[in-house]
Parts: C-alpha cells; sequence; structure tokens
C-alpha cells in the first residue's frame, strides 16, 4: 500500500450532494457493489471516482482471492486433520486481512488521503 503525492479532493460537493471524504468512504462500505454505484452516479469528482474504481478493483481481487483459497482447501482437505486446521487458518487469515484492508480504506478515504493500493490503486487511477 502506498500513498501517493495526488490532488486531494475538491473542496465543492459532489453530484450526489455528498461531501468528497463522506462519498469516497462509502465507495468502500459494502464491497464493490456501493464501488459501482458511486461510479455510475459520480460523473464530475474525480476523487470519488479513484475510490469507486479502487473499491471495484479491490472487491474483485478478494473475490477471486477466495476462489484460489476454496481450491486450495479442497487440496488441502486431503491431508488427514492438519489440512482442516490449515484450512480454517487460511480462510481467517483471509478474512480478518480484508475486513482490516477495507477499514484502512475507508479511513484515508475519508480523510481526503488519494491512498493507492499497489497494482490496483494504479489501475484505478489510469481508468477514472
Amino acid at each position: 500500500m502506498a500513498e501517493t503525492p495526488l490532488t486531494p479532493p475538491e473542496a465543492d460537493k459532489t453530484s450526489t450532494g455528498l461531501e468528497p471524504n463522506t462519498a469516497a468512504l462509502f465507495c468502500y462500505l459494502f464491497n464493490w457493489v456501493t464501488g459501482m454505484i458511486f461510479l455510475l452516479i459520480e460523473k464530475d469528482n474525480k476523487y470519488v471516482r479513484f475510490h469507486a474504481m479502487q473499491s471495484i478493483l479491490f472487491g474483485v481481487a478478494v473475490i477471486l482471492v477466495g476462489i484460489v483459497l476454496f481450491a486450495l482447501s479442497r487440496i488441502l482437505y486431503l491431508i488427514p486433520f492438519l489440512g482442516g486446521i490449515m484450512t480454517s487458518i487460511l480462510y481467517f487469515a483471509y478474512w480478518i486481512g480484508s475486513m482490516v484492508l477495507y477499514i484502512v480504506l475507508m479511513v484515508k478515504a475519508y480523510q481526503g488521503e488519494m491512498y493507492k493500493l499497489p497494482v490496483i490503486g494504479d489501475i484505478a487511477e489510469r481508468n477514472i
């Protein structure tokens, strides 16, 4: 995760009528769904559009990691006893890690930071 020296959110309201930092926080609230909603309804504010796009891409990444983890768990279950424990630990780390990262993204967005995730943030910035 890296912070970039991008421009801070504009002081004016968004096309949704919300403050930019509040709208950016809402982009992460319900995974990629709210990101998609804000990307569709926000036309002017680049700050909100960046966070909406990053939310969508991060949501897709979380889903893809979940699919890979599910496939891995099928393989791990072939190992008696230890496979179930390892799978439980992996799922717990996956869940905690994604929730913590979502909270960090919400806090940074509310603070007015153009906080970019590695790779995902660059893609989001190019596509707003």
